[in-house]
């Protein structure tokens, strides 16, 4: 049974969340603060984050901030803050995904199922090694079994979504691949996301691995059309 960790501060949405969970089948934690929220994800093992913004005594950007770097789960942000800004900064610290209140139950349940589903098969593909779990090109090594990632021999941390898309791109050298796309083949989730995510992971991705992002050798922009890796 996957494991769910809920942080949200309204005990009336979370237990609205708890329930639809639970009903499709998932084993369902919840916090109503920041810093428990934290402290539960420090010390337990879960499958998914379902992570409010505005929370008590630690809000879900810092929490982002903090686990990045040691959780590679997927994170889905849920608030009632509507500006595209909120969405850009919780994608630029890391999350995978953005729904805003009110939202439909169901929605929330199929957003977290494709998220689980695409992560476990991310895992299971990458799980193989041998050298095809290898690419490496100009000092960039994505170790696909792994899930790690180095520039010129330092590491580099990136979140899942960010790792799963710069390896579908270095999977697929010098074609071009429009946003649409990229976004159907990574996210999986169709007409119930945003495309833009797609600009705010390359920028993140570039500035992670890219010597100058304004300038990048690695993830070219080719306008009109999309991306491509270059090799």
């Amino acid at each position: 049974m996957k494991k769910i960790l809920i942080v949200e501060d309204d005990s009336v949405i979370a237990e609205l969340q708890k329930d639809y969970l639970e009903m499709s089948g998932y084993s369902v934690d919840v916090r109503h603060d920041g810093i428990t929220g934290l402290q539960c994800l420090e010390s337990n093992s879960y499958d998914l984050l379902l992570l409010d913004i505005m929370l008590p005594g630690m809000d879900g950007y810092e929490i982002l901030r903090r686990i990045r770097n040691t959780k590679y789960i997927p994170v889905l942000l849920v608030s009632a803050k509507k500006e595209e800004v909120d969405k850009i900064r919780g994608l630029n610290l890391g999350a995978d995904d953005y729904i805003t209140k009110p939202f439909s139950p169901g929605e929330l349940v199929a957003r977290i199922n494709a998220h689980i589903v695409r992560y476990e098969r991310l895992k299971t593909k990458f799980s193989n090694g041998g050298s095809h779990s290898l690419i490496a090109i100009r000092g960039l090594e994505i170790h696909k079994d792994a899930m790690r990632v180095f520039i010129n021999q330092n590491e580099v941390s990136l979140a899942q979504k960010e790792f799963e898309l710069l390896v579908y791109l270095a999977s697929n050298p010098n074609r071009v691949f429009g946003r649409e796309e990229l976004f159907e083949a990574v996210w999986g989730l169709d007409s119930l996301g945003d495309t833009s995510t797609i600009t705010v992971h390359i920028a993140r991705i570039r500035e992670k691995i890219e010597a100058d992002p304004s300038s990048p050798q690695y993830i070219e922009t080719i306008w009109g059309a999309g991306y491509r890796f270059k090799v």
